[in-house]
């Protein structure tokens, strides 16, 4: 079986489409959260990701413009992207975003979904061992999958050792998942923050027992003119050609 992992798919269909193009053949799809937020076309991507009948998760976007979750942790520009995805999705689409669980979800295979930590399932970031350690004890599976900070990165714990090693994840790098304890990020669809723009995306083999990190080009300047029409900071728009 081969899995589609995505996250942080943050309203950029353009980013999407080219994902889904790139990951040719797949028979599941697992959404690790924030499906809407800073970008401008959230009905579009929620539309396509429903197509999937997806294992979905509510990251802290998801849940703001859904009402769920109050906005003084969000900066002013995400407020005002927030405001606007409200106004513009149609009403099933925030029912879906309602319907999105948050707290982490135990999958099939020995591992687990979460969309920012087990500890905090909706806002804590997992950047560094000292966090990781702190959650580790908390899941029930060897491997959780988890997104939120937009970076590709494994933190792993070997079966024959006391810490935890931290690799950044390049385009197909592949991590063996047996048998070391691990969280996998897999990085953003539509928001990358480590100075790589293209799209992040990765496959789970579930018979090789694999996880393969991928990245992809997409049409940035196109997404920046649709988030011009909108209006959005231009702060926002910039950030997006520069992966930051």
């Amino acid at each position: 079986m081969r899995i589609l992992v995505v996250s942080d798919i943050h309203a950029n269909f353009i980013a999407l489409e080219a994902v889904l193009k790139d990951a040719g053949g797949f028979d599941r799809v697992w959404c690790l959260g924030d499906v809407v937020g800073y970008g401008p076309q959230p009905n579009e991507c929620i539309d396509r990701l429903r197509e999937f009948n997806p294992v979905c998760l509510a990251g802290n976007h998801d849940m703001a413009v859904a009402g769920q979750t109050a906005l003084w942790d969000f900066s002013k520009d995400a407020q005002e992207v927030i405001f606007w995805t409200r106004h513009w999705l149609t009403a099933g689409n925030i029912e879906w975003l309602k319907s999105l669980p948050d707290k982490p979800l135990v999958m099939e295979h020995g591992m687990t979904i979460v969309h920012a930590s087990p500890r905090d399932p909706v806002w804590e970031y997992l950047t560094d061992v000292s966090l990781v350690k702190a959650n580790l004890d908390l899941i029930e599976t060897p491997i959780c999958l988890n997104g939120h900070t937009h970076f590709s990165v494994v933190f792993r714990k070997r079966w024959d050792e006391y810490r935890i090693l931290e690799e950044f994840l390049r385009s197909n790098d592949t991590v063996k998942l047996i048998p070391d304890r691990m969280f996998i990020n897999p990085g953003s669809v539509g928001q990358p923050r480590d100075e790589d723009p293209r799209a992040a995306y990765g496959i789970i083999d579930t018979e090789a027992q694999t996880f393969t990190q991928h990245r992809v080009l997409y049409d940035v300047t196109s997404v920046q003119g649709l988030m011009k029409k909108a209006k959005f900071s231009n702060r926002l728009i910039r950030r997006l050609r520069f992966g930051q």
